[in-house]
Protein backbone atom coordinates (compact mmCIF):
# COMPACT_ATOMS: atom_id res chain seq x y z
CA UNK A 1 0.00 0.00 0.00
CA UNK A 2 1.06 3.55 -0.79
CA UNK A 3 1.33 4.70 2.85
CA UNK A 4 3.46 1.88 4.29
CA UNK A 5 6.95 3.10 3.29
CA UNK A 6 6.25 6.57 4.69
CA UNK A 7 4.93 5.34 8.05
CA UNK A 8 7.78 2.83 8.37
CA UNK A 9 10.17 5.78 8.82
CA UNK A 10 8.87 5.74 12.40
CA UNK A 11 10.77 2.74 13.76
CA UNK A 12 8.30 1.98 16.54
CA UNK A 13 5.32 2.18 14.22
CA UNK A 14 7.20 0.04 11.68
CA UNK A 15 6.98 -2.94 14.08
CA UNK A 16 3.19 -2.75 13.86
CA UNK A 17 3.04 -2.26 10.11
CA UNK A 18 5.29 -5.23 9.33
CA UNK A 19 3.14 -7.49 11.53
CA UNK A 20 -0.24 -6.41 10.13
CA UNK A 21 -1.89 -6.42 6.71
CA UNK A 22 -2.38 -2.98 5.12
CA UNK A 23 -5.69 -1.14 5.47
CA UNK A 24 -7.91 0.41 2.84
CA UNK A 25 -10.39 3.24 3.31
CA UNK A 26 -13.84 3.16 1.75
CA UNK A 27 -16.01 6.14 0.90
CA UNK A 28 -19.65 6.06 1.94
CA UNK A 29 -22.51 7.90 0.29
CA UNK A 30 -25.00 7.64 3.15
CA UNK A 31 -23.35 10.12 5.52
CA UNK A 32 -26.50 10.73 7.60
CA UNK A 33 -26.85 6.96 8.17
CA UNK A 34 -23.20 6.69 9.20
CA UNK A 35 -23.62 9.51 11.76
CA UNK A 36 -26.88 8.10 13.13
CA UNK A 37 -25.34 4.63 13.48
CA UNK A 38 -22.26 6.12 15.14
CA UNK A 39 -24.42 7.87 17.75
CA UNK A 40 -26.49 4.72 18.35
CA UNK A 41 -23.44 2.54 18.98
CA UNK A 42 -21.51 4.92 21.27
CA UNK A 43 -20.60 3.40 24.68
CA UNK A 44 -22.05 0.04 23.61
CA UNK A 45 -20.40 -3.24 22.69
CA UNK A 46 -20.15 -3.98 18.95
CA UNK A 47 -22.70 -6.79 19.36
CA UNK A 48 -25.33 -4.59 21.09
CA UNK A 49 -24.65 -1.74 18.64
CA UNK A 50 -25.29 -4.11 15.71
CA UNK A 51 -28.57 -5.34 17.23
CA UNK A 52 -29.85 -1.77 17.70
CA UNK A 53 -28.81 -0.81 14.17
CA UNK A 54 -30.70 -3.82 12.73
CA UNK A 55 -33.78 -2.82 14.72
CA UNK A 56 -33.39 0.71 13.36
CA UNK A 57 -33.34 -0.55 9.75
CA UNK A 58 -36.31 -2.76 10.62
CA UNK A 59 -38.39 0.38 11.22
CA UNK A 60 -37.98 1.13 7.50
CA UNK A 61 -38.51 -2.35 6.07
CA UNK A 62 -34.84 -3.32 6.36
CA UNK A 63 -33.54 -0.60 4.04
CA UNK A 64 -31.54 2.55 4.77
CA UNK A 65 -33.99 5.45 5.23
CA UNK A 66 -33.56 8.96 3.88
CA UNK A 67 -32.77 11.78 6.30
CA UNK A 68 -36.31 13.12 5.84
CA UNK A 69 -37.84 9.74 6.72
CA UNK A 70 -35.80 9.52 9.92
CA UNK A 71 -36.64 13.12 10.88
CA UNK A 72 -40.38 12.31 10.51
CA UNK A 73 -40.17 9.17 12.68
CA UNK A 74 -41.92 9.72 16.03
CA UNK A 75 -39.59 10.03 19.02
CA UNK A 76 -41.20 7.09 20.87
CA UNK A 77 -40.87 4.81 17.83
CA UNK A 78 -37.13 5.50 17.57
CA UNK A 79 -36.70 5.13 21.30
CA UNK A 80 -38.45 1.73 21.21
CA UNK A 81 -35.44 0.09 19.46
CA UNK A 82 -33.37 0.48 22.64
CA UNK A 83 -32.02 4.02 22.42
CA UNK A 84 -31.79 6.35 25.40
CA UNK A 85 -33.78 9.57 25.30
CA UNK A 86 -30.61 11.57 24.62
CA UNK A 87 -29.47 9.32 21.75
CA UNK A 88 -32.96 9.42 20.21
CA UNK A 89 -32.81 13.23 20.24
CA UNK A 90 -29.33 13.24 18.70
CA UNK A 91 -30.37 10.87 15.89
CA UNK A 92 -33.33 13.11 15.11
CA UNK A 93 -31.03 16.16 15.23
CA UNK A 94 -28.70 14.57 12.64
CA UNK A 95 -31.60 13.62 10.37
CA UNK A 96 -33.19 17.05 10.56
CA UNK A 97 -29.87 18.79 9.86
CA UNK A 98 -29.12 16.48 6.92
CA UNK A 99 -32.59 16.99 5.45
CA UNK A 100 -32.48 20.79 5.82
CA UNK A 101 -28.80 21.70 5.38
CA UNK A 102 -27.48 18.80 3.31
CA UNK A 103 -24.89 16.16 4.10
CA UNK A 104 -24.10 14.72 0.69
CA UNK A 105 -20.57 13.50 -0.03
CA UNK A 106 -20.41 16.04 -2.88
CA UNK A 107 -21.03 18.86 -0.38
CA UNK A 108 -18.66 17.61 2.32
CA UNK A 109 -16.10 16.62 -0.32
CA UNK A 110 -15.55 20.30 -1.13
CA UNK A 111 -14.58 21.03 2.49
CA UNK A 112 -11.23 20.45 4.19
CA UNK A 113 -11.08 18.37 7.38
CA UNK A 114 -11.55 21.25 9.82
CA UNK A 115 -14.42 22.65 7.75
CA UNK A 116 -16.19 19.27 7.87
CA UNK A 117 -15.66 19.09 11.65
CA UNK A 118 -17.03 22.63 12.12
CA UNK A 119 -20.00 21.85 9.88
CA UNK A 120 -21.16 18.60 11.50
CA UNK A 121 -20.42 19.61 15.12
CA UNK A 122 -23.11 22.27 14.79
CA UNK A 123 -25.47 19.34 15.39
CA UNK A 124 -26.22 18.76 19.07
CA UNK A 125 -24.95 15.26 19.85
CA UNK A 126 -22.09 15.27 17.32
CA UNK A 127 -18.73 16.02 18.90
CA UNK A 128 -15.24 16.33 17.47
CA UNK A 129 -14.43 12.62 17.95
CA UNK A 130 -17.53 11.55 15.99
CA UNK A 131 -16.62 14.04 13.26
CA UNK A 132 -13.06 12.65 13.08
CA UNK A 133 -14.42 9.08 12.71
CA UNK A 134 -16.71 10.38 9.95
CA UNK A 135 -13.70 11.84 8.11
CA UNK A 136 -11.79 8.56 8.38
CA UNK A 137 -14.45 5.94 7.79
CA UNK A 138 -17.04 7.66 5.62
CA UNK A 139 -15.17 10.38 3.70
CA UNK A 140 -11.94 8.40 3.11
CA UNK A 141 -9.68 11.16 4.45
CA UNK A 142 -6.16 9.79 4.81
CA UNK A 143 -4.68 12.37 7.17
CA UNK A 144 -6.79 12.50 10.35
CA UNK A 145 -5.38 12.06 13.86
CA UNK A 146 -7.81 11.60 16.73
CA UNK A 147 -5.81 12.82 19.72
CA UNK A 148 -8.71 12.38 22.16
CA UNK A 149 -9.50 8.79 21.20
CA UNK A 150 -8.92 6.57 24.23
CA UNK A 151 -7.74 3.63 22.10
CA UNK A 152 -5.14 5.78 20.32
CA UNK A 153 -3.94 7.20 23.63
CA UNK A 154 -3.66 3.73 25.18
CA UNK A 155 -1.74 2.33 22.19
CA UNK A 156 0.66 5.30 21.94
CA UNK A 157 1.34 5.30 25.67
CA UNK A 158 2.34 1.64 25.38
CA UNK A 159 4.24 1.85 22.08
CA UNK A 160 6.20 5.02 22.87
CA UNK A 161 6.45 4.41 26.64
CA UNK A 162 4.90 7.80 27.47
CA UNK A 163 4.04 9.17 30.90
CA UNK A 164 0.37 10.12 31.21
CA UNK A 165 0.61 11.85 34.62
CA UNK A 166 0.30 15.27 32.98
CA UNK A 167 -2.63 14.89 30.58
CA UNK A 168 -1.96 18.15 28.75
CA UNK A 169 1.71 17.29 28.23
CA UNK A 170 0.81 13.73 27.14
CA UNK A 171 -1.63 15.07 24.54
CA UNK A 172 1.00 17.46 23.18
CA UNK A 173 3.50 14.60 22.92
CA UNK A 174 1.19 12.32 20.92
CA UNK A 175 0.18 15.16 18.58
CA UNK A 176 3.87 15.92 18.00
CA UNK A 177 4.66 12.25 17.27
CA UNK A 178 1.70 12.08 14.86
CA UNK A 179 2.91 15.06 12.84
CA UNK A 180 5.67 12.99 11.23
CA UNK A 181 3.04 10.51 10.00
CA UNK A 182 1.35 13.15 7.80
CA UNK A 183 -0.16 12.86 5.23
CA UNK A 184 -1.20 9.33 6.29
CA UNK A 185 -2.22 9.74 9.94
CA UNK A 186 -5.54 7.91 9.45
CA UNK A 187 -3.69 4.70 8.54
CA UNK A 188 -1.40 5.06 11.55
CA UNK A 189 -4.48 5.32 13.78
CA UNK A 190 -5.94 2.18 12.18
CA UNK A 191 -2.77 0.21 12.84
CA UNK A 192 -2.63 1.48 16.43
CA UNK A 193 -6.23 0.41 17.05
CA UNK A 194 -5.59 -3.03 15.53
CA UNK A 195 -2.43 -3.47 17.64
CA UNK A 196 -4.20 -2.41 20.85
CA UNK A 197 -6.97 -4.94 20.14
CA UNK A 198 -4.43 -7.71 19.61
CA UNK A 199 -4.38 -7.65 15.80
Amino acid sequence: MHYVAHLCKDRKLKKLLTAQPPFQLKKRRDIHIYLCASIMSQQLSVKVGDIIYKRFLGLYGGRKPTALEISQTPFDVLRSIGLSGAKTSYVLNVAKFAAEQGMETSKLGCMNNEEVITYVTQIKGVGRWTAEMLLMFALQREDVFSADDLGIQTAMKRLYKLDIADKKDFRQQIVKISEKWAPYRTYACMHLWAWKDGG
